[in-house]
């Protein structure tokens, strides 16, 4: 008697490497999207002001933009699954510290400062590594497929953990929160040391970091419309992180209920994001660029409805459009640098959109409590608002970014001679839309990142 077989409780080319690594990153977005708000309220709890919450996200982010290059040279130079084990071994051990020193009543603004940029060292060696694990994960046929329902995974647990945590803060405190986020790193890294390299091959030496950095440099200043919209996001990225990172948790404290609601506000951004995967599973603009720059519109949403403040429920519809808009830039600009940019530049590229997306958070971070002080709360954020639509308005004059459209034609591998913004080479085979792999980004709003698969880091990159 034939014994039928058993069904597949997952698609077939979702292998034990995809497999891991979209378990992994719902862990660690359940742990680190509640652990973000927890980090602020603790602050707050010890006696902080604003300032205060803004040095500790300061000191959360400069690291990262310290270590982000020297992160990615490092990734193609060792076995990235061990960079990424090591990375969560790391955050694991400051968020054990921190969430220690919340729990026995002794925490300290400098410690909470020293433990914030530890976590975010993790987070520049982790994110350069986790680029390219994904992509090895699945087949050229299957990338997109896979590539949704990552994103769809991660977005879900990052609403999930954002509503969550706002809860558990207001039950049980921000101490236990930041514990569970150190065990949910401590089991994301037990997982990713499951991780199968074997078909990776080993990569050569290259030219030396420096030579790499000066390559990566020249591909980047070749195209204007790269340049103008990393530009842009470096000061979109960090009015977005004063606001929400900063005043956002003061205001749901003053005027919205306290962290429960914040954190619901946050689960909503994190619903917006997940609507907005499905969205461009299904829809391919023509104009990339330009459809993903006029989303960056609503960015501006949420620092308005806290600037008036606006009740609960219209502060959770602007964090879902908001989301769902970030989404839909997400996306376009992805599929932009792949269709752009040569294979063999994509990941130097990649470390100096990174940097210049993040490069200004810290010092954003830094200023939020000062500027709160000298124009008022209501102000700065008015401020913040004001600012984003203006950067976007300037990048909508660039021409490239009006008119990039997308095609089928991959762009040729770079030659030791050619121009950065030269075209594909005449007989270069088109590639089908569905066999072109897409990037994964770094994560979004405040907790994820800035380059890596999943929302780990302490300052989500948007663009």
């Amino acid at each position: 008697m034939t014994t039928p077989a058993a069904p597949r409780r997952r698609p077939a080319w979702a292998g034990r490497n995809y497999t891991l690594l979209t378990t992994a990153a719902v862990v660690t977005n359940l742990g680190s999207n509640g652990a973000l708000i927890a980090a602020a309220f603790a602050v707050l709890e010890a006696g902080g002001d604003g300032g205060d919450v803004g040095l500790v996200a300061a000191a959360r982010t400069l690291p990262l933009v310290l270590f982000l290059l020297v992160g990615g040279a490092i990734a193609d130079r060792l076995p990235r699954h061990r960079v990424m084990v090591a990375a969560n071994g790391l955050n694991c051990l400051s968020q054990a510290a921190f969430a220690v020193l919340v729990l026995t009543g002794e925490a300290r603004l400098w410690q909470m400062m020293l433990l914030s940029a530890l976590g975010g060292v993790g987070h520049a060696f982790f994110g350069p590594a986790a680029e390219g694990m994904l992509l090895s994960s699945v087949t050229a046929e299957q990338a997109g497929r896979a590539f949704a329902l990552f994103r769809f995974a991660s977005q879900g647990a990052t609403m999930s953990g954002a509503a969550l945590g706002g809860a558990l803060i207001a039950v049980i405190g921000p101490g236990w929160v930041l514990a569970v986020d150190a065990a949910a790193f401590a089991l994301a890294g037990a997982l990713r040391a499951f991780l199968d390299v074997s078909h990776i091959p080993e990569r050569g030496a290259g030219g030396g970091l420096l030579a790499d950095l000066r390559d990566g440099w020249r591909e980047f200043t070749g195209r204007t419309w790269l340049w103008a919209i990393v530009v842009q996001f470096s000061l979109v990225n960090a009015v977005i992180v004063a606001a929400d990172a900063v005043y956002g948790p003061q205001v749901a404290r003053d005027s919205l209920g306290g962290p429960g609601p914040w954190g619901l506000a946050l689960g909503f951004f994190g619903a917006g994001n997940a609507a907005g995967a499905l969205l461009m599973a299904r829809w391919k603009p023509r104009r990339l660029l330009l459809v993903g720059v006029l989303c960056v519109f609503p960015f501006a949403l949420p620092s308005a409805a806290l600037a008036v403040p606006v009740p609960i429920a219209v502060l959770c519809l602007t964090m879902f459009v908001s989301g769902l808009s970030i989404e839909v830039f997400g996306v376009s600009w992805m599929t932009a640098l792949h269709q752009e940019i040569p294979e063999d530049k994509l990941s130097r590229v990649s470390a100096y959109d990174w940097f210049g997306s993040v490069a200004m958070v810290p010092l954003a971070a830094a200023l939020a409590g000062p500027a709160e002080s000298a124009f008022g709360r209501t102000t700065a954020l008015w401020g913040c608002a004001g600012l984003c639509v203006a950067a976007t308005a300037a990048v909508l004059c660039v021409r490239d970014v009006r008119n990039l459209t997308r095609h089928s034609t991959p762009v040729a591998l770079a030659k030791p001679d050619a121009r950065p913004d030269a075209g594909p080479e005449p007989d270069a085979a088109p590639v089908r839309e569905e066999d072109a792999a897409p990037r994964p980004e770094p994560g979004d709003a405040t907790g994820g990142e800035p380059g890596s698969a999943d929302a780990e880091g302490p300052v989500g990159r948007l663009g």
